[in-house]
């Protein structure tokens, strides 16, 4: 039995044993990890992650009545509320789905009451977007249940407004979009304004590794935290040298105004500019079917995330200099918001069984702390399974 027929057995199992009844729908939502374009989303910029096989399940029946009763088997916990009567709680998996309630009251979209239970595999706040795939697995029960049409991007815009607007995370489009509309064997290259989106297949001959470096945010994740205070000193660099967005900067004139900018704030800037430009290479090379190029450009993108953006950590650092250092590595670089979490890379194939063993040795060695290498495959976006 492969891994997500594990999850999806287990959570029928505790929908069973919870309300002595099948579901009658069970989704996957995905999560996602991001090969290059990191903290650029909000600036209107350029992402390119790919959906993994690695997924939060949601499985339901609809009740009588407007109650929302949902049990949480990775926490064992059960919540309950009624989308008529939202109120914000602490902060908890249940606000993420009181959040795509509330979009989906604000647009006169009536939620039946339901019996739900949510169980996942994805690492909870280690930057591969557990959020966005809970948002995004509530949204698709939610338009089920209702009989409405499922649109997907329409669906991950309401997700991210739900983020922004009840949880309080000014976050950008990319989680829920790849979550939404991730195809299998491809990265997809989002333009962050737009959302035109290119699917672009991956070689086959490359692995893909998340490597969890067991090391969290400390309190609230980046809720009111540094994620904030990087997005407006972003927004501050944009105001000064007059754009709309760091997208619309090039780094020739960004480096003709850096006197015009706190030295901080350009290197923010200069980190953003640059990585945008990194990310459009990085799709033209994926598709010549060029790992190393890719590599190269994880590389530099680290490098800029650790100096000129300051997200990395020591851990993270010694993850992708381990990975790095591992022949059949072609590159690797921090994924995520940062502050603690995964790093990514792309490594040969044929290499891959070393890799995971000797680069997870070795940082524990280091770090006498056990990570966790996870070999990914792109995944399909949000669906049904069978219940």
């Amino acid at each position: 039995m492969d891994k997500s027929s594990s999850v999806s057995e287990r959570i029928r199992k505790v929908f069973q044993d919870t309300y002595n009844a099948k579901p009658e729908i069970i989704v996957r939502a995905p999560g996602r990890v991001n090969l290059i374009g990191e903290h650029t989303d909000y600036n209107d910029g350029f992402v390119l992650p790919m959906a993994i096989n690695r997924a939060i399940y949601f499985a339901a029946r609809p009740r009588a009545d407007r109650q929302v009763r949902l049990h949480f088997s990775d926490f064992n916990t059960t919540e309950i509320f009624n989308p008529e009567t939202l109120e914000k709680g602490p902060s908890a998996p249940v606000e993420y789905i009181k959040g795509v309630a509330s979009q989906f009251e604000f647009e006169k979209i009536e939620i039946p009451g339901l019996d739900g239970v949510f169980a996942g595999d994805i690492p909870i706040s280690a930057g591969l977007s557990s959020s966005a795939a809970l948002e995004l697995a509530a949204a698709r029960v939610f338009c089920a249940l209702a009989d409405i049409p499922w649109e997907p991007v329409r669906m991950a815009k309401l997700a991210q407004r739900a983020e922004n607007e009840w949880v309080g995370m000014n976050c950008g489009i990319m989680d829920q979009l790849i979550s939404a509309i991730g195809e299998k064997d491809k990265a997809l290259l989002i333009d962050c304004r737009s959302l035109q989106t290119t699917q672009t297949t991956l070689p086959g001959n490359v692995t893909v590794f998340v490597m969890d470096t067991g090391t969290r945010r400390s309190g609230h994740g980046l809720v009111d935290s540094a994620y904030s205070e990087r997005r407006a000193q972003c927004e501050e660099a944009a105001r000064v040298l007059k754009v709309p967005a760091l997208r619309d900067c090039s780094l020739d004139y960004l480096e003709a105004n850096r006197d015009l900018l706190d030295p901080l704030v350009y290197r923010r800037a200069r980190h953003v500019v640059t990585e945008n430009q990194r990310t459009l290479e990085a799709q033209r090379v994926l598709a010549a079917g060029d790992p190393a190029a890719m590599g190269k450009l994880m590389n530099e993108s680290h490098a800029s995330l650790q100096y000129d953006f300051e997200v990395s950590t020591p851990a993270l650092d010694t993850m992708a200099d381990l990975a790095r250092s591992f022949p059949g590595c072609y590159g690797a670089r921090m994924t995520g918001g940062g502050f603690g979490g995964c790093a990514v890379a792309i490594v040969q194939s044929e290499d891959a069984a070393e890799f995971q063993q000797q680069v997870a040795l070795e940082y524990e060695n280091q770090l006498q702390i056990k990570p966790q290498l996870y070999a990914c495959r792109a995944s399909e976006g949000v669906s049904l399974i069978p219940s």
